[in-house]
C-alpha cells in the first residue's frame, strides 16, 4: 500500500490524486474535499468551513448529520441492518403503513436510489397498462417531458433528449414518446393520436435542466389530461418533494394526486440510498411476488432512517421555512441582479432556485464554472447544471441570518467577478 504524507502533498491533492488514479471519470467535481458536515455548513480537510447550497442534490434537506436522523439508524444499525425479501422485518410494516398515511396512498413500494424509484414506477404503468387498461401486449407507450432527467440507467437515458446522457449508449429503448415540458396542448395531441400511451412521467419543476418552472395551471392541465385519456400521472419528486419547493410536495401547490410518487433523496436525509413509489391498489397490486425487487429495498435500516427523516421535516416545519427562506433568497438575487448584467434570470419555489449567468468574453461557456469556482473560495458551494445556470439548493433547516449571510457572499462574489 501507498503511503501519502503531508510533507510531499497536501491532503486536499491526495483525496483528488486517488480518485483521479482509482475512481471512473464519470464527474467533475469542484476542487474541493470535504471531511464533515452539521446543518447547512460542511468543512473542507483543511477545516475550512463553507455553506453547502447545493444539499447533495437535494438529499440533504434536513442539514448534514442530523442528530435524530443519525440517532435512529446507529439504534437501527445496532440490532438488525438487511434480511432480504426472503423474510419479513420488524420495521418495514410499520414504515409502509407510515408512508401511506404521510403522503396519502394505498400502497408503497420501497427501492434505494432514486432512478429505481423511476425504474419501479415505468414498471407498474407498463404492467398497469396491460392487466388494467388494455393495451395490447408490448405496445405500451410512456411519455416524458423533453429537459426531464431521472437518473443514468438505460431506462432513463431512453427518455432523455440531451445527447451527452445518451451519445454511445445506444440502442435506446424503444416505448418512449417526448413532448415539450409546460405545453399542455402539445401533450393532449400525444395523449388523442396513441391510445397506447399508458403514463406521463414528469417532474413538477425540472431540477437538473436548471430549476425550469412551469406556469401555474401546469400541474392541474396534467392531471386532468391523464384523467380524460386513462394515462397515469406520474410524478418524479425524487428532488422536489419532502418540503424543498415550499410545500410537503411540490404537487401541492396546485393540490394534485398523481397516480404514482416517486421520491428518493431527502427520504433518508442524505444518510443512505432510500427511494420509494406510491400508488393505489388497482396499480400496484397488478405486481405479483417475484415480479420486481431489490435485496436491499425496504431494508430495516433504511425503514428507521425514513421515518426519523421524514418526522424532522414535519416536526421542524421544514417546508414552511423552505417557503420563506426561499423568498428571502429570491428576493436577494432579483436585488442583486438589478445591479449587474452577469445575472440575467432568478427562478425557482421554496429552497429549489436558480440563477442564469451571460456568459463573459474571457470565459465563454465556462463562466458558470468560474463563479462557482469564487463562490468556493468565499466560502459557499454551489454548482452549475446545463453550463449556464447555477443551481442553490441549501439546507431546509438554514435560518434568516444564515441565508443573509450566504446571499452576501454570492452578492460580493458576483460584483467582484
Amino acid at each position: 500500500m501507498t503511503m501519502y504524507t503531508t510533507q510531499s502533498t497536501s491532503l486536499a491533492q491526495q483525496a483528488i490524486a486517488l480518485e483521479e488514479r482509482y475512481g471512473a471519470h464519470n464527474y467533475h467535481p469542484l476542487p474541493v474535499v470535504l471531511s464533515r458536515g452539521e446543518g447547512v455548513y460542511v468543512w473542507d480537510v483543511n477545516e475550512k468551513q463553507y455553506f453547502d447550497f447545493l444539499s447533495a442534490y437535494s438529499a440533504v434537506s434536513q442539514g448534514h448529520c442530523h442528530p435524530r436522523i443519525v440517532g435512529a439508524m446507529i439504534e437501527q444499525a445496532g440490532r438488525l441492518t438487511l434480511t432480504s425479501r426472503a423474510f419479513y422485518n420488524d420495521q418495514l410494516g410499520l414504515c409502509e403503513k407510515f408512508l401511506c398515511e404521510y403522503f396519502g396512498y394505498d400502497k408503497v413500494l420501497m427501492m434505494n436510489a432514486g432512478v429505481e424509484g423511476g425504474e419501479t414506477a415505468l414498471k407498474l404503468t407498463r404492467k398497469w397498462a396491460y392487466k388494467i387498461k388494455g393495451i395490447p401486449q408490448n405496445e405500451a407507450k410512456m411519455v416524458f417531458a423533453e429537459g426531464n432527467f431521472w437518473g443514468r440507467t438505460i431506462a432513463a437515458i431512453s427518455s432523455s433528449n440531451e445527447t451527452s446522457s445518451t451519445n454511445d449508449f445506444g440502442p435506446l429503448l424503444p416505448g418512449y414518446l417526448q413532448v415539450p415540458y409546460n405545453d399542455l396542448p402539445a401533450l393532449e395531441a400525444l395523449f388523442k393520436a396513441d391510445s397506447n400511451i399508458a403514463g406521463f412521467m414528469v417532474e413538477p419543476i425540472q431540477g437538473e435542466a436548471g430549476v425550469v418552472v412551469p406556469d401555474e395551471g401546469y400541474l392541474r392541465g396534467v392531471r386532468d389530461l391523464c384523467t380524460k385519456y386513462n394515462v397515469l400521472f406520474i410524478a418524479d419528486e425524487v428532488q422536489t418533494g419532502i418540503g424543498r419547493t415550499g410545500r410537503r410536495l411540490a404537487c401541492d401547490h396546485e393540490g394534485v394526486k398523481p397516480d404514482l410518487l416517486v421520491l428518493g433523496k431527502a427520504l433518508s436525509g442524505g444518510t443512505m440510498p432510500v427511494s420509494a413509489v406510491l400508488a393505489d391498489d388497482e396499480i400496484m397490486l397488478t405486481l405479483k411476488p417475484g415480479e420486481h425487487g431489490s435485496t436491499y429495498g425496504g431494508n430495516p435500516l433504511a425503514c428507521a432512517v425514513t421515518m426519523a427523516a421524514l418526522n424532522v421535516v414535519q416536526d421542524e416545519r421544514l417546508a414552511e421555512n423552505a417557503e420563506a427562506m426561499g423568498q428571502i433568497f429570491r428576493d436577494r438575487m432579483n436585488a442583486l441582479r438589478a445591479k449587474t448584467d452577469l445575472v440575467t434570470l432568478v427562478r425557482g419555489k421554496g429552497l429549489l432556485n436558480a440563477i442564469v449567468i451571460a456568459p463573459r468574453p474571457a470565459f465563454g461557456d465556462e463562466t458558470a464554472w468560474e463563479l462557482c469556482l469564487r463562490f468556493c473560495d468565499n466560502g459557499l458551494l454551489a454548482k452549475p447544471t446545463h453550463g449556464d445556470k447555477i443551481r442553490f439548493a441549501p439546507p431546509l433547516v438554514i435560518t434568516e441570518e444564515q441565508m443573509h449571510e450566504a446571499c452576501d457572499i454570492i452578492e460580493r462574489t458576483v460584483l467582484a467577478f
